[in-house]
């Protein structure tokens, strides 16, 4: 009998934006930007660098920093294109916009266009919590799972604030993921195709909080 896909994930529960693994471990993620760095100027360049090299010096944990590629779907744009080159009643403008949707498409034919997301993945575990509340003897008692919970969230909440305001430092824009976005981003690893269409499964209100 062929087994679920569930046993295969490493992870137990996404719950509060915060990822739950089987062996008790959280983990967070933030979303963050990127910058052009070769626009910036040589002073600009410097002061990013050095304030990178402070912002990793900082960290006395680990974190993992993951590039997402994906095929920019602009199917869509075509789309309204053609739309709106259809409703032109000036006939120049209506030569104007096929022409330059001819353009478009004759560039995406070159080759594919990719966008590019990056993400930090920030760690918190219940052994730290043990070393630093003595936890393992609340863990011995009954109904006090949702505590446990709520303490490690905390703490990693205060770990992934510390590195977005790092990151922020180098001129970065850093968002944390909620469950939704979490799911949609698990959920787009696993089904490539399906996300590049624009195509995401609806996430049930319970999962949304």
């Amino acid at each position: 009998m062929a087994l679920p896909s569930q046993n295969f994930l490493e992870f137990k529960q996404i719950k509060e934006g915060v990822i739950t693994l089987k062996n008790k471990a959280l983990r967070g993620i933030l979303l963050v930007s990127s910058i052009n760095f070769d626009l910036k100027s040589e002073e600009e360049q410097n002061a990013i660098i050095f304030q990178f090299q402070n912002f990793l010096n900082s960290l006395d944990f680990s974190t993992q920093i993951i590039m997402q590629s994906r095929r920019l779907n602009i199917t869509g744009y075509f789309e309204k294109l053609k739309e709106f080159e259809s409703k032109q009643s000036n006939e120049l403008l209506k030569i104007q916009t096929a022409e330059y949707r001819k353009f478009v498409e004759s560039l995406v034919g070159r080759g594919t266009i990719m966008t590019k997301q990056f993400f930090v993945v920030v760690p918190y575990t219940i052994t730290e919590m043990d070393a630093m509340t003595g936890a393992i003897g609340l863990r011995q008692k009954a109904g006090v799972e949702e505590e446990i919970f709520q303490r490690c969230r905390d703490q990693l909440y205060q770990r992934m604030e510390f590195v977005a305001i790092g990151l922020r430092r180098c001129s970065l824009s850093v968002i944390p993921l909620t469950t939704p976005e979490v799911i949609e981003l698990f959920w787009s690893w696993h089904h490539p195709k399906e996300a590049e269409i624009g195509y995401y499964p609806e996430i049930l209100p319970e999962l949304s909080k």
